[in-house]
């Protein structure tokens, strides 16, 4: 497949998300590294969108903040591009169908393959719209990465039957944001998923705390965490990378344990 295969290769992996832009890409830039440095095994970008419905407030602030930065899309490829001269991890975008539409998709996702995207992450695009992107990504080799969440219930097989990459698991019901507790039967979820494919399947939504990401990971492939590291750099603004270095480090330590 691509590069994403290396992030699982240890059995489990540790998935930050940084929305690029926000405070700037810069910032962005030394965000992603620090967490490569601290032990990140697949770096999830979010190009912002004025709609991003599937997100909480933490995320859609970031949204807010780097749209209102000038951040456009072909800066968030030369962000990218540069990144690659020496981050090797896999890294996947995710964002919303209409700036992939609006974009092109085929320009879209060829400079995806281009600058060195492994995969795209649409949370708006329902399993039986994804024909729509799906023959470009793998004219690309772009993996589509699909979403399975509480309410996918008996399509929980067929999706998982054709994921590519991984899985991401959406831990609850709802937008993204930190949670104190995850109360969703994700064992019988990873259980259905395990039956249909060997694709590695990792945990989003909610997970904040070392003890969150240590039980999703043992239930699970890895954890997904964004809502928790895009408040390090509402908070921290231009100094939230070294911040963001610590707390990956002990979220992967705790994945590990």
């Amino acid at each position: 497949m691509n590069r994403i295969e290396n992030a699982f290769k240890n059995g489990k992996a540790f998935i930050p998300f940084i929305t690029c832009g926000d405070p700037d890409l810069e910032t962005t830039a030394a965000a992603v590294r620090a967490a490569v440095k601290s032990g990140a095994d697949l770096i999830e970008l979010g190009i912002p969108f004025s709609d991003p419905t599937a997100e909480g407030p933490v995320i859609q602030g970031a949204n807010i903040r780097a749209l209102k930065g000038g951040v456009k899309t072909d800066m968030i490829f030369e962000l990218v591009r540069e990144l690659r001269t020496d981050v090797t991890v896999p890294m996947v975008f995710m964002t919303y169908a209409n700036v992939v539409f609006s974009y092109g998709a085929e320009k879209f996702i060829s400079t995806c393959a281009e600058i060195g995207i492994d995969g795209l992450i649409l949370p708006d695009i329902p399993f039986e719209e994804k024909d729509e992107f799906l023959p470009i990504c793998r004219r690309y080799d772009v993996a589509l990465i699909s979403l399975i969440a509480p309410t996918s219930e008996n399509r929980i097989g067929m999706i998982a039957k054709e994921a590519e990459g991984f899985i991401y698991i959406v831990s609850s019901l709802g937008v993204t944001g930190m949670r104190s507790e995850i109360n969703t039967d994700l064992e019988s979820i990873v259980s259905i998923i395990r039956q249909n494919t060997d694709v590695p399947c990792a945990i989003g939504f909610g997970i904040s705390t070392p003890e969150q990401a240590k039980k999703m990971a043992g239930i699970s492939d890895g954890a997904i965490v964004g809502s928790a590291i895009v408040k390090l750099l509402e908070k921290h603004g231009k100094d939230a990378p070294s911040y963001i270095g610590e707390y990956v480090r002990a979220m992967k330590e705790a994945v590990y344990q």
